[in-house]
């Protein structure tokens, strides 16, 4: 262990905690100890303190044992004659930097200084997008992030538990000059890892230089600017905790377990940009404790493996020695570096297209100033169809645009195209054709300057002025369609042939074709039942955050991300046998109405480590399936109303059971099994089996009015099959009332027929 870390870290660790002792003892003493403490739209209190101590705090006036808590763990620093191995003192000083960090931010929370704001920022100026502008990073405009909202935390779970997005980084600093800045950012997005920025070196910070090169941050491009210090580091450790304690039903105080979970799921680093000073020395010592490493383009000393990371601790990499031919090659090698060092497995498929591309470009938003032409939306209709053909109709590789290109029309205007996809194999079947449809979304999203929304006959697709400066066009669409497909369903595609199609007639005539099979999907699915099949699904994909969730599919039950669906498992088994997604017999039924099996029992104690021993398909009251914390909503048990509730994650108002989507995730995820309380896909919501032992969908009372919004069409349906055309209207939402007794008044206002059924327990 370096002498020379330690000095530093543990002189910064000593500074800071004086730092938060001092605003602390002035905050309460202008504030007072009842003043409410709170990072906003977030779980588990203020989420490191939690973690590390269990210690749930509300008010300012129970900090104070936080901070003597983080002084105990406060070490002298080392004197010159006397060196030891000093790690465990290191460690505990990073502990301690890291709770007073925490301190801090809530305080400046108190006072309405965070979440920060970019320096020199001015209306019409920057790029740094806002909810206003469409990015969703939940600030106003020009405002820096604070702690990532639960929502969000969620959002990104399915792509951390399936591999699309590796790990995170978190840099502090700024880098040698703007092109590096974003030369770094790129080759993190082309490789899908979550970026998040803090601190500043000598008053300058990454954000800044993102900022002046014109690079869009905020949750969709996977760049989170957290703040112009170091404090602000504490954000991404928040992410990490809550992570631990979101999908891997840790709780509040487990301290060690909670380490140890990030050190093996969590592929985080630390790249340190510029000059380190004692503070960054000792947050990095507080990342360390996670398990993640420290890199830094700057000469220092390093940290050999002892166990608490995966390899090294602390590499030091001068960025000026680096080889290369130019800046730009010792950036792309700087980041290689980071990967190689945390065991970030990458995934990269070379497409050949003329702008970058990656998942970190799936949630960029074209807006109409910036846009160079559109398909679908308002002014134009476009489709995208996958099918099946024989082996001798496809030529791998073939791309037509048939009909004219865009080019020779103005700016921002709109035209129809289909997009046909046409695809063979030896081990295709026609059951994969919705399945492999579905991922055009993603492929498409993922080239920069490309918006794409929507699916089927209602795709909405834009193409930046600056991607179309760089020369995409649209046979682009069939490159990238080719590269992925052949990439990532190769085990079952053999051929793959694009066509775009934005000739009129033609055009008029696939959309017809493509309608008819999207009915005839429908209605297949439709037609499939539980009763009808001898074997459901497994998906183990939130295993690795969730070690004791499991996910049973069946026809009538898809999984609670909404993102699988049954004929998806099949797929997804037909082309890895081996992969997350298994076929299971039912077994002898022990309960017909609850959904009760012995094969599913078997796997679900198998799978979840002996943590459930009995699961129930159709119950919430009775042994309902386990939630890992990617569910789109919460069902939740209102007793007073003989109902239950349903809580979009997109939600964030309160709820007749006291609590918020944030609070109750807590609740209903991390592979805990807690009758009345479940994580489902919404669209389970439409299935004659939802909660169907317990009453079905009569017991809903209460349901976020996203989801009456969003899905109105397909509650109707539900409604009249029902027997209750006027059920919808019948159920509160958070715009008619938030607790019990408003909602029961509405109830016997509308007459819900939850009040008169037999008591749900």
């Amino acid at each position: 262990m370096s002498r020379y870390i330690a000095t530093r870290a543990i002189r910064g660790a000593n500074l800071i905690t004086q730092e938060a002792e001092a605003l602390l003892n002035k905050a309460l003493k202008e504030k007072g100890p009842e003043t409410p403490v709170a990072f906003p739209n977030t779980a588990y209190y203020l989420p490191t303190i939690l973690g590390m101590t269990g210690r749930e705090i509300t008010k300012l006036g129970e900090l104070p044992p936080v901070l003597e808590h983080a002084k105990d763990l406060l070490h002298p620093v080392p004197s010159a004659q006397c060196w030891t191995p000093y790690l465990g003192e290191t460690l505990d000083s990073g502990m301690a930097t890291l709770l007073s960090a925490e301190i801090i931010e809530a305080v400046r929370f108190v006072y309405g200084e965070e979440p920060g704001v970019l320096p020199g920022f001015h209306a019409g100026g920057g790029s740094f997008t806002s909810p206003d502008a469409g990015n969703g990073n939940g600030n106003g405009a020009g405002r820096l992030n604070g702690p990532i909202d639960d929502i969000q935390l969620r959002a990104w779970g399915i792509q951390l538990v399936d591999g699309r997005m590796p790990g995170f980084a978190a840099i502090v600093g700024a880098a040698k000059s703007n092109e590096v800045a974003v030369k770094i950012v790129r080759e993190l997005q082309k490789r899908n890892i979550l970026i998040f920025l803090c601190g500043n070196t000598n008053g300058r910070s990454m954000i800044q230089q993102l900022q002046e090169e014109g690079v869009e941050m905020g949750y969709d491009t996977y760049i989170v600017p957290f703040g112009m210090d170091t404090l602000s580091a504490i954000y991404p450790i928040g992410f990490a905790t809550r992570s631990a304690l979101t999908f891997g039903g840790m709780k509040g105080g487990q301290a060690k377990d909670i380490l140890l979970y990030n050190r093996q799921r969590v592929f985080a680093f630390v790249l340190a940009l510029g000059e380190v000073d004692d503070l960054k020395y000792a947050a990095a010592a507080g990342a360390i404790n996670y398990g993640f490493p420290v890199i830094a383009d700057t000469r220092i000393p390093q940290i050999l493996p002892t166990g608490i990371t995966t390899y090294e601790h602390v590499i030091s990499m001068p960025f000026n020695e680096i080889e290369g031919v130019d800046d730009l090659e010792r950036a792309e090698k700087l980041v290689q570096k980071c990967v190689e060092t945390r065991g970030v497995k990458i995934k990269l498929t070379e497409v050949p297209i003329p702008v970058p591309y990656g998942s970190a470009f799936e949630g960029e938003v074209v807006r109409k100033a910036d846009m160079r032409i559109e398909f679908g939306g308002k002014y134009s209709r476009a489709f995208e169809y996958l099918r099946m053909i024989p082996m001798d109709q496809v030529e791998d590789g073939k791309i037509e645009l048939i009909g004219p290109s865009f080019e020779d029309l103005p700016e921002g205007k709109a035209m129809d195209m289909g997009i046909l996809v046409e695809v063979a194999g030896r081990k295709m079947q026609e059951d994969f054709e919705p399945v492999l449809e579905r991922q055009i979304h993603y492929f498409c999203n993922g080239a920069s300057g490309i918006q794409h929304i929507g699916q089927r006959d209602i795709t909405w697709i834009r193409i930046s002025k600056s991607a179309a400066e760089k020369g995409f066009n649209l046979k682009h669409f069939g490159d990238i369609l080719h590269a992925r497909f052949m990439a990532d369903f190769g085990a079952i595609v053999d051929k793959v042939q694009v066509k775009i199609i934005t000739e009129p007639a033609l055009f008029q005539e696939w959309l017809g074709k493509a309608r008819a099979a999207y009915d005839y999907r429908n209605r297949r699915l439709a037609d499939m039942t539980d009763e009808a099949v001898d074997e459901f699904y497994t998906c183990t994909l939130c295993q690795s955050f969730a070690p004791t969730h499991l996910c049973l599919v069946s026809p009538q039950r898809l999984g609670l991300c909404g993102a699988y669906n049954y004929l998806d498992c099949a797929a997804s088994y037909q082309i890895n046998p081996t992969g997350p997604n298994q076929p299971v017999r039912k077994g002898r039924m022990l309960d017909a109405e609850k959904g009760i099996y012995t094969g599913l029992n078997e796997i679900a104690q198998q799978k979840s480590q002996g943590a459930v021993q009995e699961v129930s398909m159709y119950s919430i009251m009775n042994s309902p399936m386990t939630a890992c914390g990617c569910f789109e909503c919460i069902v939740m048990l209102i007793p007073e109303a003989n109902g239950v509730m349903v809580v979009s994650r997109e939600d964030t108002s309160m709820t007749p059971a006291g609590m918020t989507f944030s609070t109750l995730a807590g609740m209903a995820g991390g592979g805990l099994q807690t009758p009345g309380v479940m994580g489902i896909g919404k669209y389970y919501l439409t299935s004659p089996k939802f909660i169907s032992s317990d009453g079905g969908f009569k017991r809903v009372v209460w349901m976020s009015s996203v989801l009456k919004q969003t899905m109105a069409a397909e509650m109707a349906e539900v409604a009249a099959r029902e027997g209750d055309p006027d059920l919808i209207n019948k159920i509160a939402d958070e715009t008619i009332c938030t607790d019990t007794d408003g909602l029961l008044a509405h109830l016997e206002a509308t007459g819900h027929p939850a009040l008169v059924m037999d008591p749900i327990f």
